[in-house]
């Protein structure tokens, strides 16, 4: 499923894009959906904010009724007001015959800026640049707590100065994708053209040059996320770990549904 991530550290819980499906991974991993109190979304495309509002509202179905602070770029106000007015019967409903409380008044969509430090409990997350164009605002994370750091690169064209970003960290988290399975994913996605395979080569990062910036970096492990291709039997995990073996030798995670990583 598209891109969604959740971090426990220092008994904070924030969950780091949206993408569909992030409802039911949250609940397939245990975490109990009343408790959602922070979101963090690095950028605005379809695969990392399109469950937004669908996550908040399940969350609230299910008896949240704390405050949620979701932070991101500055459209994230819109498309939030927009899913309130496509659901405002329901809304008005479960308000008024279910004394719910008022989902709006719950919800507090934030800016990130770059370079931005937000306190998000007993973590301190940084905001970095990452580079994604045609987006401007398109955001690294770097959480720190517990004297752990993890770091998000996002989506991004390789990006060495996230090297110094992510500097000694303890698990960096970062896209992917293998040139040899960019063609065949475009046969096989059949409505696109040539402009869908130039937006993957200036806007992500090949495999090794992921590793690239994890050894600059000198972190102690690396996960690769936001596969491209990440549901063709061809390249499966054997392969990804295969190509990555000459350019790392650390702990390596390849990105799965469901995958949890222990710091």
């Amino acid at each position: 499923m598209p891109t969604a991530s959740l971090l426990t550290l220092a008994g904070q819980s924030v969950v780091i894009d949206c993408g569909l499906g992030v409802t039911r991974g949250l609940a397939d991993q245990g975490f109990a959906l009343k408790g959602l109190s922070a979101i963090v979304i690095t950028h605005l495309h379809s695969d990392h904010y399109l469950e937004l509002g669908p996550l908040i509202h399940t969350a609230w179905t299910a008896g949240l009724k704390m405050p949620v602070r979701v932070w991101g770029p500055t459209g994230l106000r819109r498309y939030w007001q927009g899913f309130l007015e496509s659901m405002a019967d329901d809304l008005a409903y479960r308000i008024h015959e279910e004394g719910r409380p008022d989902l709006a008044a719950l919800v507090e969509i934030l800016p990130l800026a770059v370079g931005g430090r937000v306190e998000i409990g007993p973590l301190a997350l940084t905001a970095g640049q990452s580079l994604h164009p045609p987006l401007t605002e398109t955001f690294a994370l770097r959480f720190e707590g517990a004297g752990k750091t993890v770091v998000f690169s996002g989506d991004t064209a390789h990006n060495p100065e996230l090297a110094e970003f992510a500097q000694g960290a303890d698990l960096l988290v970062h896209e992917a994708m293998l040139a040899e399975g960019l063609a065949p994913l475009l046969a096989r996605i059949g409505n696109g053209d040539g402009r869908l395979m130039a937006h993957w080569l200036r806007g992500h990062t090949l495999a090794q040059d992921a590793a690239a910036v994890a050894r600059a970096a000198g972190v102690r492990a690396l996960a690769l996320n936001h596969l491209i291709p990440s549901d063709d039997p061809a390249f499966g995990p054997a392969v990804w770990a295969e190509c990555l073996a000459p350019y790392w030798d650390g702990q390596l995670h390849i990105g799965t549904d469901g995958l949890r990583i222990t710091l």
